[in-house]
């Protein structure tokens, strides 16, 4: 399973290389990330894809493992962005809601909502970094941090 996503990364790498990065409606980029939980200090790893429905609107669903001490645990978030700048570097505020499964305590999984703000940078017209502080209100309650790279699926150039 490890190298089918190693391979399908790659293959995106290589497909969508010449797109630009933009916050258009239609538009789309695919986002691998690593997080890291402040309160319980457990690390993981995801993926997701954010859409532009509207301009400057985007819906991000995306999975996460989370590798505790103890058990396993993942999560899925959908979150709705609001981006407020434009160019290579794009402030953008987000809501949503996630799912958690957790092995440690059967009863702990449920819906809950999430807020917190992110920044999308340009690094290249193929790929950026983005950057997400979130408050996830599921069971543990857990604040975190995450980066990782996203790589527009389609769109026009951000640099104005």
């Amino acid at each position: 399973m490890k190298k089918a996503l190693v391979i399908f990364f790659v293959l995106v790498l290589i497909c969508f290389s010449g797109y630009s990065q933009t916050q258009n409606q239609g538009d789309a980029r695919l986002h691998t990330f690593g997080t890291y939980g402040l309160r319980w200090q457990d690390f993981g790893v995801g993926g997701g894809i954010e859409y532009f429905f509207v301009d400057h609107f985007a819906f991000m669903p995306s999975y996460t493992q989370i590798f505790p001490a103890i058990g396993s645990e993942s999560n899925f978030s959908a979150d709705l962005r609001y981006y407020i700048s434009e160019g290579p570097s794009q402030l953008y505020f987000m809501a949503g809601y996630s799912q958690n499964w957790e092995n440690t305590q059967p009863d702990g999984a449920g819906v809950r909502r999430n807020v917190g703000v992110g920044a999308y940078i340009g690094l290249v017209d193929w790929m950026g970094l983005s950057t997400e502080f979130k408050f996830q209100s599921t069971n543990r309650q857990e604040v975190g941090f995450r980066v990782g790279l996203a790589f527009p699926l389609g769109g026009r150039a951000a640099t104005n």
